[in-house]
């Protein structure tokens, strides 16, 4: 199993305590500015998902997702734009020249992208006339590379392609206002006449051109394993705060407080159990489809355990959380309450396509010998 070298934990400590800091200032602004954003390059984050042919550092999966969790529990939001260091492994089915020139400068590059809905692009001599507005281009403020969703043909097997610019070639509209995930910055993009070169696309989800193990790992899977660990770390945070809170708090009536109450002790504890039980599974499936990758692939029967770790784990975190809310008494009504931000935070990945209930259907569709049941399952 390839191993690397974890960011020193006074670096990842430093960080996250500026987080604490600025988080509030990031909900504000709705996106992580850029000097954070290089703040989370010093991590490895963006570097995770690069092939060491081009200086990448790639972490194992369940290393890389773990450190988006621990990211998560100070601001969701953040963790949001930082599980995007796994989704530029969508890259992977560039031509070897092209990701030789993305990278050509070193491997922390940012990536950021809209693929939705894919807009018509008339095929030209060179490549693709992109026209256009994407929706949800999540951290695209501070990215280095922007994609856009152009159509596929016959031979993209109807998948759709990414067409690859850089941002002086898109124009950022600002639309974002949201309750939930609100500094994820998922601004539109809008792309006017701009003719990119073929060897600047890829089909989504497509095969890789380069055969190192983290192409390998599937680039759809991984993409939704890193968003739904964005919730684990939101839930973590509101259990957190329930057993500080509850150990402390009297109520205003004058009721005992919080943890002499046996009814909260109790459902507490079972959160905690239910959180990590479905975060055992999530990280079990990791671990044993990154062993696959190092000499083969994910077979389909793993990657229905991915999918479905996944989407129970951020189904199960924003259940966790609500409890925790449901259990706080009065005080966690208040809008400025620190329970209402992390209630909203953990609703919003299991909102996302890759993590929806059909998820289930298509896992139980493949663990019983047919086909899936959802588009991009892998």
């Amino acid at each position: 199993m390839t191993q690397t070298t974890p960011a020193p934990a006074a670096t990842l400590d430093a960080v996250l305590d500026e987080l604490a800091e600025r988080r509030l200032e990031f909900q504000d602004r709705r996106y992580v500015p850029r000097d954070f954003v290089e703040r989370l390059k010093g991590l490895g984050i963006y570097r995770a998902s690069v092939p060491r042919r081009f200086g990448g550092d790639p972490m194992p999966p369940a290393e890389f997702l773990s450190l988006v969790e621990r990211i998560s529990a100070v601001d969701g939001s953040t963790g949001w734009v930082a599980s995007f260091g796994a989704q530029v492994s969508y890259l992977c089915p560039l031509p070897e020249d092209t990701l030789a020139a993305i990278y050509a400068d070193g491997p922390d590059v940012v990536f950021a992208g809209a693929l939705f809905p894919v807009q018509p692009a008339p095929p030209t001599e060179r490549g693709f006339r992109v026209n256009g507005r994407w929706k949800f281009a999540s951290g695209c403020m501070g990215a280095d590379i922007l994609c856009v969703g152009i159509p596929g043909d016959d031979s993209t097997a109807g998948k759709p392609r990414g067409a690859v610019l850089p941002p002086r070639d898109v124009e950022i509209i600002q639309d974002w206002d949201v309750v939930g995930m609100r500094a994820t910055g998922s601004f539109d993009l809008a792309v006017h006449d701009v003719e990119v070169d073929r060897d600047w696309t890829f089909i989504r989800g497509g095969a890789p051109s380069v055969d190192e193990p983290i192409y390998r790992y599937p680039t759809i899977t991984y993409a939704a394993q890193a968003l739904s660990v964005v919730s684990a770390g939101v839930a973590r945070a509101a259990i957190d705060f329930a057993t500080g809170e509850g150990s402390g708090r009297a109520s205003v009536t004058g009721a005992p407080k919080l943890a002499d109450r046996p009814y909260y002790r109790a459902q507490v504890a079972e959160a905690e159990a239910t959180l990590r039980s479905a975060r055992a599974y999530f990280y079990e499936a990791a671990r044993e489809g990154w062993e696959s990758v190092q000499h083969g692939e994910v077979s389909d029967e793993q990657n229905a355990h991915l999918r479905l770790s996944a989407a129970h784990l951020a189904r199960t975190a924003a259940a966790v959380t609500g409890t925790i809310v449901s259990l706080s008494g009065t005080a966690a009504i208040y809008s400025d309450h620190p329970l209402q931000a992390l209630l909203a935070d953990a609703q919003v990945p299991q909102q996302h396509a890759f993590l929806a209930p059909t998820i289930y259907d298509s896992a139980g569709a493949v663990l019983m010998g047919m086909a899936p049941t959802s588009p991009a399952f892998r």
